[in-house]
């Protein structure tokens, strides 16, 4: 049994044509009722004739048609105009002309080419009506003539507004699905950024500290091992971002084996394991966690992980060696990082000095209307700091 609240949906899913049929037999009924002869449109004047066998003809050719008026509107268009000369002429008057209109109608909005060219040969079909009717005796003075013409082109003329709007809102949906392609993108290059900055940049220090110790074969098997586990860390998350460009991309059977991961995502909220892997590439860090955290933080918990990564990474780039401080405070309804070092940091917290670090931690704490700042710090050093609103602390 078919919910009534679903019947919409089916029946928008239908073919135009099903859906176009129902109002096309509808009037066909209408014109075939013997009240309703001889009351429809009369154009030229001529007298009244009773309905015959042509009538009904005029009146099909008229009314049916009306069933293609989206799928084929030229179609449409010419079946029911000969339809209507018939009428006319014969002296049916009957109110199948109402389709007429109809017909102009759906033409000016659903024809796509020779609109031109439907629109001259149309006027010029008017035209050999128009002197038909006055050489079969039509006493109607010319005007009337060129105000039913108006009326006819009034017609077109919506069809081809209906056409145009239609036409800006599939290019605003357009721009609204392009924008939206952007924006992940840009998000997907942040995220590539902030994994291989991080990841790399710890396996560089490490492998250079490595060299130093060749005569200590304890520490070196650690230094080296650091480096294996932060490699498939940044395979990891180089792997989670790529299946969101191709969720098929890394699953078993498609070439990339010995590469799962328990946890492929970045571990949110896992503040203290980030900073342990920092102080094993080398970097003096003190870390402080305070107050409860909120439950759900939803994504402010990810972009407080991705200020630390990020600041942590550029420490390590500028001032390899020298005291880093992470502080994160866990307030109602707010987590607040601060990140400083006695080094003098970057303040593009990216390779290169592309700014790419900086606009993209900035970005993403004031998509969730927080605060970020990054600069010297008072008595030397750098710093960074970041407001970012969370859940009700619990």
């Amino acid at each position: 049994m078919i919910s009534p609240r679903h019947l919409p949906e089916r029946w928008g899913r239908l073919d135009v044509t099903v859906r176009d049929l129902p109002p096309a037999l509808l009037l066909l009924a209408l014109a075939l009722l013997p009240s309703f002869r001889g009351h429809g449109t009369q154009l030229g004047g001529l007298p009244s004739r009773p309905f015959d066998a042509v009538a009904v003809v005029a009146v099909a050719l008229q009314c049916a048609p009306l069933a293609v008026r989206r799928k084929w509107p030229v179609v449409c268009l010419a079946l029911v105009s000969a339809g209507f000369a018939l009428d006319q002429l014969r002296g049916y008057h009957s109110p199948a002309g109402t389709a007429l209109p109809l017909a102009l109608v759906s033409a000016g909005s659903y024809l796509d080419r020779h609109r031109r060219t439907a629109t001259f040969l149309f006027s010029l079909a008017y035209v050999a009506l128009a002197v038909a009717l006055v050489r079969l005796g039509a006493d109607e003075p010319p005007s009337e003539f060129v105000t039913f013409y108006l009326v006819l082109v009034l017609a077109w003329g919506f069809g081809a507004w209906l056409r145009s709007s239609r036409a800006a809102e599939a290019e605003r949906r357009r721009r609204v699905a392009e924008d939206s392609r952007v924006a992940e993108r840009t998000r997907i290059a942040r995220e590539l950024h902030d994994v291989v900055t991080h990841h790399v940049t710890a396996m560089v220090v490490q492998a250079e500290a490595a060299r130093c110790l060749t005569a200590s074969p304890d520490r070196l098997d650690r230094t080296l091992t650091a480096v294996s586990d932060t490699g498939r860390r940044a395979i990891s998350d180089l792997r989670h971002l790529l299946d969101l460009l191709n969720p098929d991309y890394g699953r078993p059977g498609n070439g990339d084996p010995g590469l799962d991961s328990p946890d492929p995502v970045p571990p949110v909220g896992s503040l203290l394991a980030l900073v342990e892997r920092t102080r094993e590439a080398g970097q003096p860090v003190a870390f402080t966690e305070t107050g409860t955290p909120a439950e759900p933080a939803g994504s402010a918990d990810f972009v407080a992980y991705r200020v630390v990564q990020e600041a942590l990474t550029n420490a390590l780039k500028y001032a390899h060696g020298s005291p880093t401080s992470v502080h994160v405070r866990h307030g109602t309804g707010e987590i607040t990082v601060e990140v400083g070092t006695d080094g003098p940091g970057s303040r593009d917290l990216s390779p290169g000095g592309n700014g790419r670090g900086l606009a993209g931690l900035r970005a993403r704490v004031h998509v969730l209307g927080g605060e970020f700042s990054a600069g010297d710090r008072t008595g030397g050093g750098f710093v960074v700091r970041a407001r970012i609103p969370a859940g009700t602390a619990s």
